[in-house]
């Protein structure tokens, strides 16, 4: 009898001994959490010739480029203020250009530091809500306040960021 508690005080102790010691490791160098760079105050809300220049610009860009691509234009809450679909952008791209506007608003930062992050192997910004972990997302600053922000899909990442990019520069 004493022998069979002995064994089952020895299985429940090793379980938790291996919990605590899993606890309190430390990480490995280079795996901490990336401190986020200093977000812009908010400003007066972006209005619609503002917005309405900034797609403009960035459908000019996808054209050059030759990328059809769907473009939002939202203001700090996230909600939408103006949005254009170029002739052969896919149709999927409605709502991810929708969703890396919101993203780079609400956030106020570019969707790629979501997608750099998850790369860099942290998927905890994959547990912020509403968070879009593709580049092409960009905040709209003017005068260093944050008016809106734009979101473009149809491209890769690398050609939704220049797009984006081409669009958050116009409205300046």
């Amino acid at each position: 009898m004493k022998a069979r508690t002995l064994v089952v005080a020895m299985l429940l102790t090793i379980p938790g001994t291996a919990g605590v010691s899993a606890q309190t490791a430390q990480p490995a160098v280079g795996t901490q959490q990336p401190a986020p760079p200093p977000a812009p105050p908010y400003g007066w809300p972006i209005n619609i010739e503002q917005a309405q220049k900034a797609a403009e610009a960035a459908m000019a860009k996808a054209r050059e480029i030759g990328v059809p691509n769907a473009v939002a234009v939202v203001e700090p809450t996230g909600d939408l203020v103006y949005f254009a679909k170029m002739n052969g952008a896919p149709y999927s791209a409605v709502q991810l250009a929708q969703q890396k506007a919101v993203a780079a608003a609400r956030y106020r930062r570019p969707t790629k530091a979501f997608y750099d992050g998850i790369e860099a192997g942290h998927p905890f910004f994959l547990t912020f809500p509403g968070v879009a972990g593709a580049p092409g997302g960009v905040p709209i600053v003017i005068d260093g306040k944050l008016v809106g922000a734009i979101g473009v899909s149809g491209g890769n990442g690398e050609q939704d960021v220049q797009v984006s990019g081409a669009g958050a520069a116009a409205a300046r």
